[in-house]
């Protein structure tokens, strides 16, 4: 293919109250504030040398505008803008200047509905890493992934593996051996891009990426003292898939967040997926234990690209909408 889609770069969430997110993202979990106004927060991690990772934008109800991925270069737009033409993929072009901090993009409402942005250029501000002067809450190091539930997963997994070059490191297969949930990358890690079989399309969790173990435990210290210990749903734990430590949080807003660290290289291209089965116990939470059911049954909104409006959402093709199994 004519393009190179490098890694998921960012994700933009409406919230119906920028000081309550704030206090959220940057006094509870360290991430670093690039830039604000009345109406948006930019935020970082740590380690990342570009703009933002993650915009909270104030609006009426909460929603997902886009997930955004970054390509190696503008010329790369036009290819993707001629691949998704040929595959009747809605679209719209935004030209430099028409967001903040960002050049030009292309968005699209992919093959299950998700609102996705392809852009190059970001602007470039100082690295954190080594401000540990500046280390507080979760330390959040990085974007890594994005999880999203879909009414038709082996749909959406075809589309990024066969048209925008995405490899599969782990999936989730059902007692009839149907795809139930697929784990995607573009960059060396287990996942950039993560589907499961749900009413969709929804924005199940924006994945961060963190220094350590032990920083899941302190956020949990730190947001009890905050009073913020309701926000915790699910962790701290390990997932049988991609072996990593997790903790999920509910911001204000309801939006799901996944603190994570620990998976593991997937660069080798002759290495193929690890096949996980619905109902294995140590899928996942390695150590057993089981999700909440407001884990598989609540996520966020995302919007139509063209409209703004939130995106209709279909019942899931496989019946079977979460694990059953008895620890």
């Amino acid at each position: 293919m004519d393009f190179n889609i490098i890694r998921i770069a960012r994700t933009v969430l409406n919230v119906t109250d920028l000081e309550r997110s704030r206090e959220f993202y940057i006094d509870a979990l360290g991430f670093i504030e690039t830039e604000s106004s009345d109406t948006r927060i930019y935020l970082r991690g740590l380690e990342e040398i570009h703009h933002h990772s993650l915009v909270l934008q104030k609006a009426d109800t909460p929603s997902v505008e886009v997930i955004s991925y970054k390509v190696s270069s503008d010329e790369d737009l036009d290819e993707l803008e001629n691949l998704c033409s040929s595959n009747g993929i809605k679209m719209k072009r935004m030209e430099k200047g028409s967001q903040h901090a960002i050049g030009r993009a292309l968005r699209i409402q992919d093959i299950s509905g998700l609102p996705v942005e392809f852009f190059h250029e970001m602007p470039q501000v100082e690295r954190l890493l080594q401000r540990y002067d500046l280390y507080r809450g979760s330390r959040v190091q990085r974007i890594d992934h994005v999880n999203c539930a879909v009414p038709d997963v082996q749909a959406a997994h075809d589309f990024y593996c066969h048209e925008l070059g995405f490899s599969c490191s782990e999936d989730t297969l059902d007692e009839d051996g149907k795809l139930w949930a697929s784990w995607l990358h573009r960059k060396h890690s287990v996942h950039d891009q993560a589907f499961m079989n749900g009413v969709g399309p929804r924005l199940h969790h924006i994945g961060f990426w963190l220094p350590d173990p032990l920083a899941l435990i302190h956020t949990c210290d730190v947001l009890a003292s905050l009073g913020h210990a309701d926000s915790i749903e699910r962790g701290p734990g390990r997932h049988g898939l991609s072996n990593a430590f997790f903790l999920y949080l509910r911001d204000p807003d309801g939006h799901r967040i996944e603190l994570y660290n620990g998976d593991y290289l997937t660069c080798d291209p002759d290495v193929g997926p690890l096949h996980w089965n619905l109902d294995d116990p140590r899928r996942q939470t390695f150590w057993g234990a089981k999700a909440p059911d407001c884990w598989f049954d609540e996520a966020s909104n995302v919007l139509d690209i063209h409209t703004g409006e939130v995106y209709k959402s279909r019942e899931p093709l496989l019946k079977k909408k979460k694990p059953e199994f008895i620890i």
